[in-house]
């Protein structure tokens, strides 16, 4: 999907690329749809365009825009799978959150909304516990997050709500990494788990043969129902 906005990183000297979905009216609050490691595709693209129908502005920054401008990758392609985890391999996470600042700036400064959530997949679920525990995001929800055991140590930063959806027979998650994102942080008080039993990484991918669509559905609910008691 095109990026169609360019958002000014915080430092002011280059701009990220994004593809915002507007609400028709005043927006209730921003979401920002963070991608898997496959880039703004048309799947992301859906899920902010199914955002701002419920009023949010949703705005989909292209986290690899320093590698490769404008990556659109299909999970169920072998190449561009290979190319996706190239593609994560080779991320600035570091930059990467910086980045997410700076969307969360534009969306308060520039935008004039308040309140902002985070909602991220795969590789944008590693990054929604980074942004749980590194900015003042207003929630933030992660899905199938990969690396989040190894990042226990940043728990005590989280301040506002943060919800996780859990795979149990996540490929990239296994149970020992399961065992210890419950371990640390069901108790917690900001931070929700919710496990799937059975499923797979990737269940609620919108498009392709990872999606589970009862699972994907519960999940996206939970979702919903999450930003709007935390974020209007």
């Amino acid at each position: 999907m095109p990026t169609n906005t360019r958002i000014p990183t915080l430092d002011g000297k280059a701009t990220i690329p994004a593809y915002v979905a507007r609400p028709q009216g005043q927006a209730r609050a921003a979401i920002i749809v963070y991608q898997e490691i496959f880039g703004v595709n048309p799947g992301i693209a859906k899920k902010a365009d199914d955002w701002a129908k419920l009023g949010y502005l949703a705005i989909s920054p292209d986290a690899f825009w320093r590698q490769k401008p404008g990556v659109e990758l299909d999970a169920d392609v072998p190449e561009d799978l290979q190319a996706a985890f190239g593609y994560m391999q080779g991320h600035d996470f570091f930059a990467g959150i910086q980045d997410v600042e700076a969307v969360i700036h534009w969306i308060r400064r520039s935008e004039e909304v308040e309140k902002v959530g985070f909602v991220g997949f795969c590789m944008g679920g590693k990054v929604a516990y980074e942004t749980a525990a590194r900015t003042d995001i207003d929630a933030s929800v992660g899905y199938y997050g990969v690396m989040i055991d190894q990042m226990l140590n940043e728990k005590h930063a989280i301040a506002n709500p943060l919800m996780l959806h859990i795979p149990t027979a996540d490929g990239f998650v296994g149970p020992e990494a399961q065992k210890a994102m419950h371990d640390g942080l069901d108790d917690h008080p900001k931070v929700t788990l919710h496990d799937y039993q059975g499923l797979d990484h990737g269940f609620a991918a919108e498009f392709g043969a990872r999606r589970d669509e009862a699972a994907a559905n519960l999940a996206d609910q939970r979702t919903r129902d999450f930003f709007a008691a935390h974020l209007g």
